[in-house]
Formats: structure tokens, C-alpha cells, sequence
């Protein structure tokens, strides 16, 4: 019984400490230095008028087939068995394994002219994310976390930035920024937010006790009145604050009917997308969902169906869900991976990567919709038109979402560094 209460409360602790880093940037070893914040180059870029608010980031982890989703190249050898269909946009196609998304090309700016020289996982992972090489002497910030930094939290009571989804140790984060623009990470969508209950004690019992550490610590935090130590001792009472906030059943995906839960998709990756649409209604600022398990060297005609079907009715169902709810105009969605598939079929019915060429899409606030920007050859082996690499997608992005691209940050070792690294935005994306 003493085991079950102490492994409670060690729970409980963990969800504090982990939730104060998270909103005040303070940790068990102190608090990072603030960065300093110097002008760039000027890129003649105006101030951005009408920047979405928010960013729903869904990342597709192990490489997306671009042949087979949104770059078909119907009646060409390297096509395979995929067939391509129409969409509600003249002239635009898609793959018949999308066939929700195909009513939303109206909202789509679809990116077929992709490039990157990062064809590992991780490495490419990482470039996408942060718009920089993966080095082991730092961690750069991902869009998350500039976001944050530049804007900062719309709702005090909840995290500016949450991670859905599988591994998040590559994808950025906050990098060599404070810890409080780290994103709190829900692997399991359906589970809530864990430990945030104070189970087997009453409001009253909790107030004593934490009265009795303010009581205990009280002669040490007037022997050191210092920075760290009031911020700190500040954690626990966000934390607390936190824990009662009405503001955490936001994580209880339960509160939405079954109708509209079926409509995301029972999986993780639908009801991450979900989760991801109560969140910015709530007020986060950014949102990531991981969608794994898209790296198909064997048998990429049937893994491909099953990962579309699930990755077609969760994106629908958040598109019209945002556009009815008045959400969308305020929220960039951006659908994304770290690298395409070899057009070619390889001898195990599966496609390599492929870093050369690949596609993403942009939706949402501020973007125009209805437009294909870019090409590749027949083969979809080529960029032919219009190439954009990686940090010109961050560009477009971070502008897109009202981040100074010209503004230069520094990290704690005095190395300057921006949001999207020397990438200049794709305007015609953006209305």
C-alpha cells in the first residue's frame, strides 16, 4: 500500500516538474541563459498582414511516396498501379488512395518541387525541422519553439507548444533555446494528460501540504533570495495552478461525441489530429502530430492504401472541422515528411528514398489554396520547375506565420542563428 501511494506521488512530482519546465523553462539544474536578439540581412520583406495564429504541423515520419499521394504521374512506368484522380480544383490531381482530400484541394497550396540533400532518416528529420544540418554540438529550435519565442503563449493555463505522436527527441524542439519553448508530449492521444489528478487527496489535504513545504523552505529562500531560486520555487505553484485549471480537460477526448471522433478515425494519428484541433481552439500556439511508418522499401502498393486512408480521413475531417468552426483562417496546417521515394519500383515492390524530389502541403490560414506550385519531370524524378528546398519551406512558413525572418538570434555559445536559416519565403503561396 505505502509502495502504490509513494509511486503516486513520485508520478504526480514528475507531472510538476515536467509542467513548470514546460511553462517557466526551469529545471532541476537552473535556467538556461536568454538569448540575445541582434537584425539580420534585410530581405526586403514587409510586415506580415493577416499571420495565422496558430500551426498544426503533421508530420508523415520515413518518407512519404510522393508517386503515390500528391505528385502522380498517371501512365508513366514509375507510376505502378496507383491511379490518379480528379480533385474539386480544375485541373489538379491527386491519388486515388485521397480521395477526401480530393474535396479539400480548394484549401490545398500543394509543394511538388521539394529538394533536400539529407536522404537519412534522421538527418532528414532534422533538416526539415529546424532548416539546419544535424550537428552534435547544439540543438537548433523547431518552428514550435520560434513561434513561441517571437509571439508567445495565447492561453497562461496550457503549454505553447505540444508534440502528439511517437518520437520526439529529433524534430527540433526547443532546442538551444529556454526550456519553457520545449512542447509537452502526449504519446498517447486517447490517454489525457497523465498525472495531472491529485488521486486519493482532497483539495484541503493538498493546500496543508504544500503549505507545510512553503513553511519548510521559507528560512532558505530568504537566506537566497536569488533569481533561480524564486523561479523555481514559482514552478510549483504554475504547476498547481495549472492542475486545477478547467483548462486541462482540453486533453480529454472524451468531452467530443462519438460522431465526431469517429470522424477523425479511431487511430492515434486521427485522434492526434483531434486532440490537435481542441488544443488550438483552446489557444496553443503550435501543435505537432507524428504520423510514422511511411519508409516502404517492400510492397509499397499495399502499405500505401492503409497509410493513406488513415492519413485522408483524419486531414479531411480536421480541415472541415477548423473551416466550420472558424478555426482554419487562423490555423496553418502544413502536412509534411523528410524525404519522397525513388519514382523507380524497386525488385521488392517498394520505393527507396529519396531526397531529390518530393512533395508537402500547405493549408489554412493565409495560404492560397487551389494552386500546385512546382513540377517535376514525367517520371516525378526531377524538380523541372520552381525548386524549393528546405529552409525556403520554413521560410514560407515562419513569414506565413508572422515570425521575423530576418532576425537574428543567438545561442548560449554566442552563435547567431534564424528561423529559417538563409531561406527566403515562396509569397505566391501566400494570399
Amino acid at each position: 500500500m505505502k509502495s502504490a501511494f509513494r509511486a503516486d506521488e513520485f508520478s504526480r512530482r514528475r507531472f510538476m516538474e515536467t509542467t513548470a519546465k514546460t511553462f517557466l523553462g526551469v529545471g532541476a539544474l537552473g535556467i538556461t541563459s536568454r538569448s540575445q536578439a541582434a537584425l539580420g540581412p534585410n530581405l526586403g520583406l514587409p510586415d506580415r498582414v493577416g499571420a495565422a495564429k496558430h500551426l498544426i504541423y503533421l508530420y508523415m515520419g520515413g518518407g512519404m511516396t510522393h508517386l503515390d499521394t500528391f505528385d502522380p504521374k498517371p501512365g508513366h512506368e514509375n507510376q505502378g498501379p496507383t491511379k490518379a484522380i480528379r480533385t474539386n480544383v480544375d485541373g489538379i490531381q491527386i491519388s486515388e488512395y485521397l480521395p477526401g482530400l480530393a474535396q479539400h484541394a480548394d484549401k490545398m497550396a500543394i509543394l511538388r518541387s521539394l529538394t533536400s540533400t539529407a536522404g537519412a532518416h534522421q538527418q532528414g528529420n532534422y533538416l526539415m525541422h529546424t532548416s539546419y544540418d544535424q550537428r552534435a554540438t547544439i540543438r537548433h529550435p523547431g518552428l514550435g519553439a520560434w513561434l513561441l519565442k517571437y509571439k508567445g503563449r495565447l492561453n497562461p493555463n496550457l503549454p505553447g507548444s505540444v508534440f502528439v505522436g511517437g518520437d520526439s527527441r529529433i524534430n527540433g524542439g526547443g532546442g538551444f533555446f529556454e526550456p519553457q519553448f520545449e512542447p509537452l508530449t502526449i504519446n498517447d492521444p486517447n490517454s489525457g494528460l497523465r498525472n495531472s489528478k491529485r488521486r486519493g487527496m482532497d483539495e484541503e489535504t493538498f493546500s496543508r501540504r504544500l503549505d507545510l513545504a512553503r513553511e519548510f523552505d521559507a528560512d532558505f529562500h530568504r537566506q537566497y533570495d536569488l533569481k533561480k531560486v524564486r523561479a523555481y520555487t514559482q514552478m510549483y505553484d504554475d504547476a498547481v495552478r495549472i492542475m486545477t485549471s478547467r483548462d486541462l480537460q482540453v486533453f480529454d477526448l472524451k468531452q467530443e461525441d462519438e460522431a465526431t471522433r469517429e470522424a477523425y478515425g479511431e487511430d492515434s494519428f486521427g485522434q492526434g489530429c483531434l486532440l490537435a484541433r481542441r488544443l488550438i481552439e483552446h489557444d496553443v500556439r503550435a501543435v505537432e502530430v507524428s504520423f510514422g511508418g511511411w519508409d516502404m522499401h517492400n510492397n509499397v502498393f499495399v502499405s500505401a492504401p492503409d497509410k493513406c486512408a488513415i492519413l485522408d480521413q483524419a486531414v479531411s475531417a480536421l480541415l472541415s472541422d477548423l473551416e466550420r468552426r472558424g478555426k482554419l483562417q487562423d490555423t496553418m496546417v502544413v502536412l509534411t515528411t523528410e524525404f519522397g521515394r525513388t519514382p523507380r519500383i524497386n525488385q521488392n515492390a517498394g520505393r527507396d528514398h529519396y531526397p531529390k524530389a518530393f512533395s508537402s502541403v500547405v493549408m489554412g490560414g493565409g495560404i492560397k489554396g487551389g494552386i500546385v506550385w512546382g513540377k517535376t519531370d514525367a517520371g516525378g524524378e526531377n524538380v523541372e520547375e520552381n525548386p524549393v528546398k528546405i529552409p525556403d519551406f520554413n521560410a514560407t512558413i515562419a513569414y506565413g506565420l508572422g515570425m521575423p525572418l530576418d532576425q537574428v538570434l543567438f545561442s548560449p555559445s554566442k552563435r547567431p542563428f534564424t528561423v529559417a536559416h538563409k531561406g527566403r519565403p515562396v509569397l505566391d503561396l501566400l494570399a
